[in-house]
């Protein structure tokens, strides 16, 4: 959200990840849309959105919650409805009230300047992230070693990711069974494989889940997982590999990557 104000100072209040906008004001106004039709369908024409781009911008919003933000139902006539739960509503509420404090924080600088340079700080408040999945999580264990350090995590419940980190991290991320923190993985990290195929892999990560979507090009596939409690998965990999392993709309498969392949962020 970018808010234009006397003096030529604008306020940004935005949270991006892989380049593409998580939470800003225009989703946040698609949730409110989405709220007031019950459709994700009328809120992307509304607000004048492809419907993949309402769906991916929805979809990474619930994939940095505790609890989905949205829920959809299937049928009906135009495919389906969509419901804006309380935790929804909980956000659209907080970022809301925190756009309107920075409109007045900026207004107050236009008006009386920065008597410290350190007052510039709380502007640096977007978050750029060349990653395409990150999820909320809630640590569950911490295995310690001389080295490195085994962090087990709960993206919902019965999903359980695994991560290993040196004890640094453990010390300068404040990491403890309890907290929540965003776990981040590569699309192109995660590996796909045909569900119930008997593998013996040496990946730890292991993570059955549905296809919600596929978009293809002469050589790779982008394909989205639903992973249960709100929560999707996206991986790239080759089209040809996606074909293998059956990766079509509405099939199972498994989503596979490594331990290192899991970078952890708290506040």
């Amino acid at each position: 959200m970018v808010r234009s104000l006397p003096g030529e100072i604008d306020t940004m209040l935005a949270w991006r990840a892989g380049g593409r906008l998580l939470i800003g004001r225009e989703r946040i106004a698609l949730l409110e849309s989405v709220m007031e039709h019950k459709s994700i369908t009328k809120a992307a024409e509304v607000m004048g959105f492809s419907y993949k781009t309402a769906w991916d911008a929805v979809n990474a919003i619930n994939n940095l919650l505790p609890r989905p933000a949205f829920i959809t139902r299937t049928g009906g006539s135009h495919g389906g409805g969509a419901e804006v739960t309380e935790e929804g509503r909980r956000l659209i509420l907080a970022f809301r009230r925190l756009e309107e404090k920075l409109g007045s924080i900026s207004t107050a600088i236009a008006e009386e300047g920065l008597e410290h340079e350190r007052d510039l700080l709380f502007l640096g408040i977007g978050l750029k992230l060349s990653v395409r999945n990150a999820l909320f999580c809630k640590i569950v264990k911490i295995l310690p070693a001389p080295v490195n350090v085994e962090v087990k995590l709960e993206v919902s419940p019965g999903i359980l990711i695994t991560t290993v980190v040196t004890n640094t991290s453990v010390q300068e991320l404040g990491l403890v069974p309890g907290r929540c923190c965003i776990a981040m993985v590569n699309a192109s990290s995660v590996m796909l494989a045909q569900n119930g195929g008997g593998l013996r892999i040496s990946a730890r990560n292991e993570i059955a889940g549905k296809v919600l979507n596929r978009v293809d090009d002469d050589v790779d596939s982008e394909v989205i997982l639903d992973i249960g409690g709100g929560k999707t998965l996206t991986a790239v990999v080759t089209r040809e590999g996606a074909d293998a392993t059956g990766a079509a709309i509405g099939a199972k498969v498994l989503a596979i990557f490594k331990t290192s392949h899991v970078i952890l962020a708290s506040d």
